[in-house]
C-alpha cells in the first residue's frame, strides 16, 4: 500500500458545519439526521467537529494520544453516546485511542462506525483502539458500521482493534458490520470476562473486487459462570478473501460457543478457523464453521417471483447479512 500522509489533529469542542460527504458517510454508519440526540462527538480527518457531554456521560480529549476518554457515570440507564469517524481527505492515516468507562449499574448503547470517501487514487485509512471498562453489572450495547465510498479504484482501509474488560456480572454486546468498499480490513478483538460476565459478538461483512478482511478473535473466560457468543457471517465476491480465526479461553466453570457462516459468490475466499482451549473441566465449548455457495434452488425459487438472477443473488445476501 503507498505511504499515507500522518496527520495528528488536536481535538476540539466547538461543533462546526457538516459538509454534504461527511453528512452521507454519518447517515450510513451512524443514523445521523442533522444531530445527535444525547452524547456525541464527531470525528473528521482527525479533528473534532462537534461535540457535547451529557450529565452521566462525560466527553473528554486524552492527553497523550489521539482520541477519547468516554466516562459513563454508575446507574445510567437509556441513554446513547455517538462517537461517528469519517475519513474524506485523500491520503489521510487516522488514528484514534478511545476508551470507555462504564460505571456499576449502568445500562447504554454506543453507537460507533467510520466512513471513508475518496475520489483520487491516494489511498485513505482509518484505525480505531477501543478499549471498554464495564464494571460490576454494567450494561452496553456497542454498534459499529464501516464503509468505503467514491473512487472504487483507491485503497480504504479500516483495521479496528477492539479490547473489553468485563466485571463480575457485566454484559457487552458488539453488532459490527462491515457494509462494503472497505479495500482492506484487519479486525482484532480481545477480551477478559469476570464471573458472570457475558460477551455476544454479532459480525458481518460484505468484500468485493480484490478486498480482504481478516477478523481474530480471542476472549479469555476467567470468571465462574462467564459466557461468550461469537458469531460472524460473510459474503466473499468478486476476488475478495476473507480469513477468520476465534481463539475461546475457557479458565473456570463457563460455556462458550464460535460460529462462522459464509457465503462464497464468484472467485470468492474465505478461511475459517475456530479454536477452543479448555483449562477447567467445566469449560463448555463448541465451534461451529460453514462456507459455501448460495443454493441454486433458492436462486430459483426468486427467479419465480420476477426477480433476475443478480437481484435474487442480492436479495439472498441481503437477507443473510441482517
Amino acid at each position: 500500500m503507498a505511504e499515507l500522509k500522518k496527520t495528528q489533529a488536536a481535538d476540539g469542542s466547538v461543533p462546526q458545519n457538516v459538509d454534504a460527504v461527511t453528512g452521507e458517510l454519518l447517515k450510513t454508519v451512524a443514523d445521523w439526521e442533522g444531530k445527535f440526540k444525547g452524547a456525541f462527538n464527531i470525528r473528521s480527518n482527525g479533528g473534532c467537529i462537534g461535540r457535547q457531554s451529557s450529565e452521566n456521560i462525560k466527553i473528554e480529549s486524552k492527553t497523550d494520544n489521539p482520541g477519547l476518554d468516554i466516562k459513563i457515570a454508575p446507574g445510567t440507564k437509556g441513554e446513547r453516546v455517538f462517537i461517528p469517524a469519517c475519513v474524506t481527505q485523500p491520503g489521510y492515516d487516522d488514528l484514534v485511542y478511545n476508551d470507555f468507562f462504564v460505571g456499576e449499574g449502568a445500562d447504554v448503547v454506543i453507537v460507533a462506525g467510520c466512513g471513508i470517501h475518496t475520489t483520487t487514487g491516494e489511498p485513505a485509512r482509518h484505525s480505531g483502539i477501543h478499549r471498554f471498562f464495564l464494571e460490576k453489572g454494567a450494561r452496553v450495547l456497542y454498534e459499529e458500521k464501516h464503509i468505503g465510498t467514491g473512487a472504487v479504484e483507491t485503497e480504504k482501509d479500516i483495521d479496528p482493534q477492539t479490547e473489553a474488560f468485563l466485571e463480575e456480572g457485566a454484559y457487552l454486546e458488539m453488532d459490527t458490520s462491515q457494509l462494503g468498499g472497505v479495500s482492506h480490513t484487519d479486525r482484532h478483538t480481545r477480551a477478559k470476562l469476570g464471573k458472570d460476565a457475558t460477551l455476544v459478538i454479532k459480525e458481518r461483512l460484505l468484500t468485493d473486487r480484490d478486498e480482504t478482511a481478516k477478523t481474530d478473535f480471542e476472549v479469555e473466560l476467567n470468571g465462574e459462570g462467564s459466557g461468550v457468543n461469537l458469531m460472524s457471517r460473510s459474503v466473499a465476491r468478486g476476488d475478495s478473501h476473507q480469513a477468520y480465526r476465534s481463539v475461546i479461553i475457557g479458565n473456570a466453570r463457563c460455556s462458550g460457543h464460535s460460529e462462522c457462516d459464509a457465503i462464497i459468490a464468484e472467485n470468492g475466499k474465505v478461511d475459517a478457523s475456530p479454536e477452543l482451549r479448555a483449562n477447567d473441566g467445566d469449560a463448555a465449548l463448541i465451534h461451529e464453521a460453514a462456507i459455501g455457495k448460495i443454493a441454486g434452488e433458492q436462486i430459483m425459487k426468486l427467479r419465480t417471483l420476477g426477480l433476475t438472477e443478480q437481484e435474487a443473488e442480492q436479495a439472498i445476501i441481503n437477507g443473510f447479512l441482517k
